[in-house]
């Protein structure tokens, strides 16, 4: 284990985009193969006995492999230079003492506010495309997901980047946001697998007056 966090440190030193990269997209991979396995078990759970026994769990890899792509292309090389530019950014420009109680919170706001939404709206809307879907019904997924997975993960993701803000060194911000990725790319991935779910309609319920009205 220690070999493996040395050559983690010499790979992220000597190459931190291309490491960032990997480590997101196999993160990535790794947690739709668990949002997968726990949609089918969700599925299953609610079959009859007599159906329950045939249903065994298979992986759908050409989804594990869009879900990696997202991960390669999109989380690894934008959450480089986010995480490292927002504190350079922040400490510069705000003159703020690193670790500060007005520093940290600066940042947590700063990433929920902007690439939080930013990175959902972007993961939605790929998944969409990637699997073949028009303009239109892309439109109607993130109008679907987009909310309740902004107000979901609104009210755990801000606590992991306190922590992360707070303790961790800058160097290693990255690899920590990474780690929870592997939860959040399962989170993303069932919020995405559950289509129109009944709950989803409470997040999409509360809609302007004037909107309900001319229907």
């Amino acid at each position: 284990m220690l070999k493996a966090w040395k050559w983690y440190q010499h790979c992220l030193s000597s190459h931190p985009v291309k490491t960032q990269i990997v480590s997101s997209g196999t993160l990535w991979g790794i947690g739709d193969i668990g949002a997968q396995y726990i949609t089918h078990s969700t599925a299953t759970s609610l079959l009859p006995k007599s159906q329950n026994e045939g249903a065994e769990f298979k992986i759908n890899w050409k989804r594990v492999a869009i879900t990696s792509m997202f991960g390669f292309g999109f989380v690894g090389p934008v959450g480089h230079f986010w995480y490292e530019g927002l504190d350079r950014f922040i400490r510069l420009r705000f003159l703020l003492q690193p670790k500060s109680p007005r520093f940290v919170a600066t940042k947590v706001a700063a990433d929920g506010i902007i690439f939080g939404p930013f990175d959902l709206f972007v993961f939605f809307t790929y998944m969409g495309f990637s699997t073949g879907k028009n303009v239109a019904q892309v439109k109607e997924d993130v109008k679907r997901d987009f909310l309740p997975a902004l107000i979901l993960e609104g009210g755990v993701w801000p606590i992991f980047q306190v922590v992360n803000f707070r303790y961790v060194p800058v160097r290693y911000q990255l690899l920590y946001v990474n780690v929870f990725c592997l939860i959040d790319s399962a989170f993303l991935s069932w919020i995405e697998q559950q289509k129109d779910a009944p709950w989803k309609q409470w997040f999409t319920s509360f809609q302007p007056l004037k909107e309900r009205g001319g229907r």
